[in-house]
């Protein structure tokens, strides 16, 4: 990788601000001696640096820095709602993607024939429509079944995608998932948060099927898409079509927020799901859409509470679980091969504890009790 400072736009910056390279040496704590080489290009600040002084000149990431880089990784979010990515979160992820080279050789799929994705992803009703309808077919599901993790794994496998699962907590993480595909290798790798309430869990697990089928798409018009394509593969045409009749059907708000709330029980979905699905079904057909009171909100609430995290449901007492269990666990139900492969790597390079800690963006604690059960 090839990375240097658009040092142009540094200096018009800095005469913008009306910083000297004094000043910028003080505000960051480096020497003007640093500064003076990092605009003659004889070095490259360091990455806490450089986010200093991206946020000192005012400018982002891809202003202030040119990246020559001809297949750097492409990243893709699940964020947490009220979050932003920055420039710093997709440098991190791509900086996993980079890691995630030296595991490609030991992949255990066929390498001669692409999987295949959709040729013009959009977001139009009728397309997604069809589309997921495709998907539920190719999945041996019907119409109207309920699609659950098994199904959703599969097709992951299928499209010869590597679910990489974390343990990143439910309040301290910008993204509750990680897309990275790394186009020199047409590989993608999927790193899915299990601390989240299960029916979110479903809901991201199918938004991140949406990105392996859409790698043509990028930045929000890729967000956009996945988030379509789960709720129309979730929540398809025909159970929207069948809820707006039963919804419409009741007399009172209260009664309808039971209705949604029971829909979505049924396909182990979130209630959000059902009525903003239902509610686009109804605009794809002219139709008045279906409002709800205030109440909904407390009735989703208390809805979620019903249901443990997936962390729980999948590992039990989290403090309670060791390195083995945890790698078991998650090996067999997610059918990953993640782990396998980084076993083999490990041994073969005799790599430490370190590559554990960035390839699974996980404290070292944690990594090294990886490492020791993998090696």
């Amino acid at each position: 990788m090839q990375k240097r400072l658009n040092i142009k736009s540094a200096q018009d910056a800095m005469e913008q601000a009306g910083l000297n390279q004094t000043a910028v040496a003080e505000s960051l704590g480096v020497t003007k001696e640093a500064v003076s080489q990092w605009l003659n290009a004889k070095s490259f600040p360091r990455p806490n640096k450089l986010l200093k002084l991206a946020k000192l000149l005012q400018l982002s990431f891809g202003e202030l820095v040119i990246n020559d880089e001809p297949n750097a990784p492409l990243i893709a979010f699940r964020k947490k709602a009220g979050t932003k990515t920055k420039d710093h979160h997709i440098e991190k992820a791509q900086e996993i993607g980079r890691f995630l080279r030296h595991l490609v050789p030991y992949l255990p799929f066929q390498t001669l024939e692409m999987p295949p994705v959709l040729k013009s992803p959009n977001r139009d009703y009728e397309y997604l429509r069809q589309v997921t309808s495709k998907v539920r077919a190719d999945i041996n599901l019907g119409e109207i079944e309920t699609v659950d993790f098994v199904h959703l794994i599969r097709r992951f496998t299928e499209l010869q995608a590597v679910v990489v699962p974390a343990l990143w907590g439910t309040k301290q993480r910008h993204e509750n998932a990680i897309h990275i595909h790394l186009p020199d290798s047409q590989t993608t790798w999927v790193y899915l948060n299990l601390d989240t309430n299960i029916h979110d869990f479903k809901f991201w697990m199918a938004h991140e099927l949406g990105h392996c089928l859409s790698p043509s798409l990028s930045g929000d018009d890729a967000e956009d898409f996945a988030d379509d394509f789960a709720g129309a593969l979730l929540f398809p045409s025909a159970l929207a079509e069948k809820a707006y009749t039963e919804l419409n059907q009741q007399r009172t708000s209260a009664a309808k927020i039971q209705k949604v709330i029971e829909l979505a029980d049924d396909q182990t979905i979130s209630p959000y799901t059902v009525l903003g699905q239902t509610n686009k079904y109804a605009a794809y057909k002219g139709l008045p859409e279906i409002e709800l009171s205030k109440a909904f909100f407390g009735a989703v609430t208390n809805f979620n509470k019903r249901f443990h995290n997936l962390s729980d449901a999948l590992l039990g007492d989290i403090q309670k679980l060791d390195a083995r269990n945890f790698i078991n666990k998650t090996e067999n139900a997610f059918e990953t091969p993640f782990f396998e492969l980084l076993r083999k790597y490990l041994k073969e390079q005799n790599k430490g504890p370190g590559y554990v800690q960035v390839v699974m963006d996980m404290p070292l604690l944690d990594a090294r009790s990886i490492h020791s059960e993998l090696t």
